[in-house]
This record gives C-alpha cells, sequence and structure tokens, in this order.
C-alpha cells in the first residue's frame, strides 16, 4: 500500500522540485509551430529558457509578458493582450500556450478573463489556438504542471463528441507523462508502428525535442510535435493509452469528451510492464507480436540474470517526480534490490501501490541515505553534490541533466531501455566497489622492498 511521509521543514534546504510553470510549458513545446508565453516578469522567463537550454541543449521558443514593478501592482492584463497580438502578428503560430507564474497568480491575474479581451479586440487572429491554464510556481511540481497543461489541451482542442469512436481503426492516442523523454516516445511510436498503428502522442517531444538539426536558419516555434488538426480528431480514435499516473485527471476528461476507451499504464520500464504494453498492442491491433520484441525480451531476461550477482540486495536511494520514481521502483524490486529511500518534491496520489516515499528535498535524499547505508543514488543532476558528499554513484535521471551528454534523449522503456537501465546500475556499483577496496599489501613485501632498497646504497654489498 503507498505510504506518503510529509515533512514538516519550515523551508527546503536543497530544492528538489521543478517549477510547474516549467513543466507546463514543456508541455506546450510539444506542439507543432507553438509558442509557450508566460505570464510574469522577463526573470521567470529567462530562467526556464536556460533551464530548457542546458538539458536539451537545443534552441527553445518562449515568450513573454514582461510585467514589471507597475503592472504587477495595478494590474497586467494589458500585458497579456499586447503579448498575444504581437506575437501572432510576427510568428503567425498554430497555438500559444499561455502560463501562470508565480508573480501573475499573486497579483491576481485571471487570464481566461484575458484571452476572452483578445479574442473580441483581435478577431483577425482566430485562427490561432490559444490554450490557458494557471500553474502558479509556488504549489505543485514540474510533473503536476505537465498535467495541468495537457489537461487544458484536451479541454481546449478537442470536440465533445462521442459519436465517431473508432472511425479511425489504426489509430490510437497516447497520453504520455512529462518523464518520458524524446528517446522513450520514439520507442513508443516503433513500437505502435510495428502493429500497423499510428500514434498521436500528446504531447510529441519526440518531434520538437529529439535533437534534430532544422533547415531553417532561425524558427521562433516549435519545429515538431503534434498538429493543432491531430488534436482535432482525437475522439476518432479507437483506443486511447495512458503512461503514467500524473496523467489520470487528463484521460478522465478525454475519456468523458470522446467516449474512446483507454488503457492505463504506470511506467513502460521491466519486464512486466512492457508485456502488458506489447500485449494491449496486440490487442487493439488483432496481430500477433512481432519477432524483433520477443528476441528483446529474450536479451532482457538474459541481462536480469547476468546484473542479479550484482543488484540482488542493493541499496538505492530515489529522488525525482513521483511517475519517474514509480517505474525505478518497479524495476529495481523486479531484480532484487532494495529502495532503501524515496523522496518526492509534492505530495502525490498513486492509489493502491506497495510504495513508501518521503516529501522532501535533496537534504532529505542525504540524511536517509546516509541512514540506510544507500549504494546508488538515482535523481536529476542537482544530486551530485549530495553524491559526492556522500561518496555514492549517481545514475542521472529526470530533470535537469545539465552536466551529462544525451540524458534528455536517453530512452528508460522497452525491454531495451530497461535492459541498459540494469547494465549502467551494474557498472556504477562495480566501479564504486573497486574505489571503495584498498589493495592489501603483504607485510612481508614491505620487508622485501625495505631489503632491496638498503642493498642499492652506494658502497653496499652488491652495489
Amino acid at each position: 500500500m503507498l505510504e506518503m511521509i510529509k515533512q514538516n521543514k519550515a523551508l527546503a534546504v536543497n530544492p528538489l522540485k521543478v517549477s510547474q510553470t516549467v513543466g507546463a510549458a514543456l508541455a506546450f513545446l510539444g506542439m507543432q509551430r507553438s509558442v509557450p508565453l508566460m505570464h510574469g516578469s522577463q526573470g521567470c522567463t529567462a530562467f526556464a529558457k536556460v533551464f530548457f537550454v542546458r538539458h536539451f541543449r537545443e534552441p527553445i521558443p518562449l515568450q513573454t509578458t514582461a510585467m514589471d514593478q507597475v503592472s504587477s501592482v495595478m494590474g497586467a492584463d494589458g500585458n497579456v493582450v499586447e503579448a498575444l497580438r504581437v506575437i501572432c502578428e510576427r510568428h503567425k503560430p498554430a497555438m500559444i500556450g499561455l502560463v501562470t507564474t508565480g508573480l501573475s497568480e499573486t497579483q491576481g491575474c485571471d487570464v481566461q478573463r484575458a484571452l476572452k479581451e483578445f479574442r473580441t479586440e483581435w478577431t483577425e487572429y482566430a485562427a490561432t489556438s490559444i490554450v490557458a491554464v494557471n500553474t502558479p510556481d509556488f504549489t505543485g511540481s514540474f510533473e503536476t504542471g505537465f498535467a495541468l497543461a495537457v489537461k487544458a489541451m484536451i479541454d481546449a482542442l478537442v470536440p465533445d463528441d462521442r459519436t465517431k469512436v473508432g472511425l479511425r481503426p489504426r489509430q490510437v492516442n497516447v497520453l504520455c507523462s512529462a518523464n518520458l523523454t524524446p528517446g522513450d516516445l520514439e520507442f513508443i511510436t516503433e513500437s505502435m508502428e510495428s502493429f500497423q498503428l499510428r500514434a498521436l502522442l500528446i504531447p510529441d517531444l519526440s518531434g520538437s525535442l529529439d535533437g534534430h538539426l532544422d533547415d531553417a536558419y532561425f524558427n521562433p516555434l516549435t519545429t515538431g510535435g503534434i498538429s493543432v488538426a491531430d488534436m482535432q480528431m482525437l475522439h476518432e480514435s479507437t483506443a486511447t493509452l495512458v503512461i503514467g499516473p500524473s496523467m489520470i485527471e487528463a484521460a478522465n476528461l478525454l475519456k468523458s469528451k470522446t467516449g474512446v476507451p483507454d488503457t492505463r499504464f504506470d511506467h513502460l520500464m521491466g519486464l512486466d510492464a512492457v508485456d502488458a504494453w506489447l500485449m494491449t498492442l496486440s490487442s487493439i491491433s488483432q496481430l500477433e507480436v512481432p519477432v524483433r520484441w520477443q528476441r528483446q525480451r529474450q536479451q532482457l531476461l538474459d541481462a536480469m540474470l547476468d546484473s542479479h550477482f550484482t543488484l540482488s540486495d542493493a541499496r538505492v536511494a530515489l529522488a525525482g517526480d513521483a511517475d519517474l520514481l514509480l517505474g525505478f521502483n518497479d524495476l529495481l524490486r523486479g531484480i532484487g534490490a532494495k529502495v532503501v529511500s524515496a523522496v518526492v518534491p509534492v505530495r502525490t496520489s498513486w492509489g493502491q501501490r506497495n510504495f513508501t516515499a518521503v516529501v522532501g528535498d535533496l537534504e532529505d535524499l542525504e540524511k536517509l541515505a546516509r541512514e540506510h547505508r544507500a549504494q546508488l543514488l538515482i535523481s536529476n543532476s542537482h544530486a551530485l553534490p549530495t553524491a559526492q558528499r556522500l561518496q555514492l554513484p549517481l545514475l542521472r535521471a529526470g530533470y535537469p541533466q545539465y552536466d551529462f551528454m544525451g540524458g534528455f534523449h536517453r530512452c528508460w522503456s522497452g525491454y531495451r531501455g530497461s535492459q541498459q537501465a540494469l547494465f549502467d546500475m551494474v557498472n556504477l556499483l562495480a566501479e564504486q566497489h573497486h574505489k571503495s577496496i584498498r589493495p592489501y599489501r603483504s607485510l612481508y613485501a614491505q620487508k622485501l622492498d625495505h631489503s632491496i632498497s638498503s642493498t642499492s646504497q652506494p658502497g653496499s654489498y652488491g652495489s
């Protein structure tokens, strides 16, 4: 059964939480020809831009309403209307994702009312879809902000029509949680295409932030992702696949609006989870599981056999967003490892799951890892100083990863992704094991070295 332990700390000493404003902006970056617009100060947007650039190592389209001291006190609805007008006039995006920050939420701005004012005043920009969502960064986390943005997109873009379910029998909706990397999304697409299914990823970061080079010299909008037109066809799909408990509310809304039946997965890590995923695809498509997935399953079984000698009874400490930790917990328990501590940034609801987590920060992770004698840490790049103080290896996962090349494209899902995760953990533990054991030097060897050095002195016998 799930147990969530709330800490009674007055402040975050070493913060683990990432702003839910940033999470919402990431969701909008998975839409085609879109741009996130942050209603806040220039500093808020600059921080988010640096965050994404350091993680993805790509140019990030991001705009701001540039609230200043006057508008923060007197009201900033005019900033929202003007920012929307300028973006529509100059860049002609297919969609704008309007997200709030702590500053605008504290000031009391009603973004929905500001959006209505814009629609009334500037009717010539009616073709541009605008989705507004409240994401104050003083509550929630990266994962919750991402989920709120996805729910807002479904509410604004998906038709309320339950009469066309299955009109496109090979089309399947996939609600993707925040911690699925572009590499994970590529696996999802490839596995569905192997069953002759068309995947509509919501949102699709594998098309916009997968590290590709664009032919255009400069593009102020996203260069990939799911289009607004595709979002407006979700009610015609034959099924919906939901990945991650954080997507539950968005899934409930999509099902109520479209009537498309859904199947829900906690994650796609480990043998049981991937088996369930592929059997679901086989049931939807009425096709047998392709041979290549059967081959990769055998490879994962062999990797589990090889790695359990090292990982069995290994003590691992986790820190990150809830969906990510749930996947690693199941993967580690499947190989016999022990999750001695798990820290999440905010309280969440996982239902009936055998998992205990502490709501806290990286200071709590360090304290618990030391107390339970952890041998391996799994967290983002912010946990590197913690790992260095504890003299433990760190497996980087989640957001952000700014000191590790290619972390944004790492695939954790599927048989092969799980296999590589096991190999990486084994190698980190083996390397740490070699460092922790000092070479034994025999007492007799020391005496022999002393006698050799004394005979080699000038004037001694044999010189």
